[in-house]
């Protein structure tokens, strides 16, 4: 109780910290500056991609691992009990706005060993049918841009637990359907992730408490260019990191909490204010920065110094709660700074698990109107199979919860 009480509080204490900084305003030689976010090429790569995390307020960093583990925490995957499993999840994105925009995310696990498990995943990212026009308003062809990303992860145990992971992405983006002029080609990159994860789980007789904790550095890599390489981009590296506490109340029910916190490792854009608040970039620091310079000049080049630095930490928190290991209800909540993209929303979903199968939904609720993410609805169907490439359980072994979290007692299902 000790520790949810410790989560709960630092949840509303950085929520409170958050809404006054958002609030308040930084200073650059001596003038005001406000609405300053952080852009960056390929940001769909950190578009939630599964349901059930979806519906916990994209917090994920550190729940327990299921089939789409590895979009947050590749290493949470060695602590998978089942041999395969794998996840198909849909999203249709921004709805609001455009009607045939959609992200698809195909993720699976094998597990090679009690140590080790390999992790494969495609994340497929439509942006709809749309008109090209020249430059006098001519239309000329209909496109469909898109743009995809190809995982391969690597997950192992560095003791009973610990675990640390390393994943390799090929990334794919071609924004203009092959049409456009003959210097603009589709962009290519390649980029990793390091993560770790640590999961600690203690029974206390007919009941079990597990806390565990994530850190995921993402998508370190290569810039992209469209144009042959006279200008390229930076990917959305991020640094994901958080905790999750779950409690069995009994053989029936369990809870767990989540708290993550995010930052783009990415620099700010250094702008000049203007009399009414509002800013315009005069410099872009990024284009003769490397890759990583660029991660570790990202937590002190923001123009307002620490403050604005403060308010570029986005705040993930969910609940989840399950019933006979069977039915699951999830809700939380995302804050994103007013004068960093303004995202702030709550979410809600629900989950089935059958024998080999689950389903999952999720829902997302902004707290302001006229929202584009307004509506937002996500879809997954994960398959764990157990008996895939290994001898059938002893009547000792020990089942385990959904999302393979704490052993328990041997139940009736």
């Amino acid at each position: 109780m000790r520790i949810i009480s410790f989560i709960l509080l630092t949840v509303i204490f950085l929520c409170i910290i958050a809404e006054q900084t958002a609030y308040s305003q930084s200073t650059v030689s001596g003038q005001e500056t406000k609405y300053n976010p952080i852009t960056t090429s390929v940001p769909f790569l950190n578009i939630t991609a599964d349901s059930r995390h979806g519906a916990m307020g994209d917090a994920g960093v550190a729940t327990s691992a299921d089939a789409s583990a590895q979009f947050w925490n590749a290493s949470k995957l060695a602590f998978v009990k089942d041999s395969f499993g794998i996840s198909l999840s849909y999203t249709p994105w921004l709805r609001q706005l455009i009607r045939d925009m959609n992200l698809a995310y195909l993720s699976s696990y094998y597990r090679l060993d009690n140590f080790q498990t390999i992790g494969v995943s495609l994340r497929y990212f439509s942006m709809g049918e749309i008109m090209l026009t020249d430059q006098n308003g001519s239309n000329i062809a209909n496109v469909s841009p898109n743009e995809f990303a190809f995982d391969i992860s690597y997950a192992r145990k560095l003791s009973d637990k610990f675990s640390g992971a390393i994943e390799i992405r090929y990334i794919h983006s071609d924004l203009s359907g092959g049409i456009g002029p003959e210097s603009y080609k589709p962009g290519s990159a390649f980029a990793s992730d390091v993560s770790f994860y640590y999961n600690n789980s203690v029974n206390n007789g007919n009941s079990a408490q597990t806390f565990s904790a994530g850190i995921n550095i993402s998508n370190i890599g290569s810039k992209i260019s469209y144009d042959e390489g006279k200008n390229k981009e930076l990917l959305p590296a991020n640094l994901r990191i958080g905790s999750t506490f779950t409690k069995e109340l009994n053989q029936d029910n369990l809870f767990s909490i989540s708290l993550d916190f995010n930052k783009l490792l990415v620099p700010t854009p250094q702008i000049s204010a203007l009399g009414d608040g509002s800013g315009v970039i005069i410099s872009d620091n990024r284009s003769n920065q490397t890759a990583i310079s660029s991660i570790f000049s990202s937590f002190s080049d923001a123009p307002g110094g620490f403050r604005e630095e403060l308010k570029e930490i986005r705040i993930s928190t969910g609940i989840e709660y399950w019933y006979h290991h069977q039915f699951a209800i999830r809700g939380g909540y995302f804050h994103e700074n007013e004068y960093k993209g303004n995202r702030k929303f709550f979410s809600a979903g629900l989950g089935v698990k059958m024998n080999i199968c689950a389903i999952d939904f999720a829902y997302l609720i902004p707290t302001q109107r006229n929202n584009p993410l307004a509506n937002t609805v996500r879809f997954t169907l994960i398959f764990d199979l157990k008996s895939f490439g290994r001898k059938k359980a002893s009547p000792e072994s020990v089942p385990v919860v959904p999302g393979n979290v704490i052993a328990t007692p041997a139940s009736s299902n």
